[in-house]
């Protein structure tokens, strides 16, 4: 395996040959180049990389198609693809690009709007990118805790690029953003939510900020999997576990409804009546009579 090298340049910054850190998706090499006149760069790579036109012009060749490019435009070379990359030969360009590999990249990379058809984009935002790899280039040192800060800048930067691309698309389709996950994933983790913080007063509006969907949304596929609101789900698990623990506890009905999320001990009686018909109280005395009738008869 080649050391890891760093290169410092007025014309040229790198970092190059870092060591695998994750199977997921981990950083090989990053930099900055102001390329020369008709600089041209061919062959094909063993990891993902992108490269970002910040000036100049130049073109990029890969599957029998060529692009000429402007600043504002992003290209992306796949491993192993035989490509071609040239500057201008009277105003080459200067680009900043990231390489990278692990078996989640294909994934991130749809999720930012490229395919195996689709190698150019644009990109809007070049002072966050540049800063992301200034940010990588400045912790070059080889310790464990730099590893970490360059991984975390790989993530942020995919992470702009792929929101970026979901806005543009929500903007070209007038519609709805692009969800990244099944309506069951997004159904498991807001259902999972609900029962690990139910007991500190939590509403639709936080559930919605832990999954990241709009209420409209959210309530679609709550009604398409269970037939109900996110909101009555979220009532009628509190109402359950609330009959729970006055069947099992001799807790006062003021401390089950502070117990199961509701601050208001009256309010809590409310809606618990309108769920099952009577009081907590009565509830509560229904069945424990209803239990020592059972027992009776059992006995007979």
């Amino acid at each position: 395996m080649l050391n890891v090298k760093y290169t410092d340049s007025a014309q040229f910054r790198c970092l190059e040959h870092l060591k695998q850190t994750s199977i997921d998706l981990y950083l090989v090499h990053c930099g900055y180049e102001k390329c020369k006149a008709s600089h041209v760069c061919a062959g094909s790579r063993e990891e993902y990389i992108i490269h970002f036109i910040l000036e100049g012009k130049g073109t990029f060749s890969a599957n029998g198609r060529t692009w000429k490019l402007t600043p504002g435009q992003m290209f992306l070379i796949h491993p192993g693809d035989p490509v071609t990359y040239a500057s201008d030969e009277e105003n080459p360009w200067v680009y900043a690009w990231v390489g990278f590999n692990g078996i989640r990249a294909e994934a991130i990379l749809r999720n930012c709007g490229f395919s195996e058809r689709t190698l150019v984009r644009s990109f809007t935002n070049a002072d966050r990118i540049q800063q992301h790899i200034r940010n990588i280039l400045s912790v070059r040192q080889l310790t464990m805790a730099n590893d970490l800060r360059r991984q975390a800048q790989l993530f942020c930067l995919l992470a702009d690029l792929m929101d970026e691309y979901t806005k543009s698309q929500k903007h070209e389709s007038g519609v709805k953003a692009i969800h990244d996950y099944s309506t069951n994933v997004y159904l498991e983790h807001a259902i999972e939510y609900i029962k690990n913080f139910y007991q500190q007063g939590i509403n639709v509006s936080d559930v919605m900020e832990y999954i990241g969907l709009s209420r409209t949304y959210l309530n679609q596929i709550f009604r398409k999997e269970l037939g109900i609101s996110v909101q009555k789900f979220l009532m009628d698990f509190r109402l359950h576990k609330a009959a729970n623990l006055l069947m099992s506890t001799s807790k006062s009905v003021g401390e089950i409804a502070s117990d199961v999320g509701y601050g208001d001990a009256l309010a809590f009686s409310k809606v618990f009546k309108k769920k099952f018909g009577m009081s907590p109280k009565n509830y509560r005395e229904s069945r424990n009579s209803k239990e020592e009738m059972d027992k009776f008869t059992e006995k007979q």
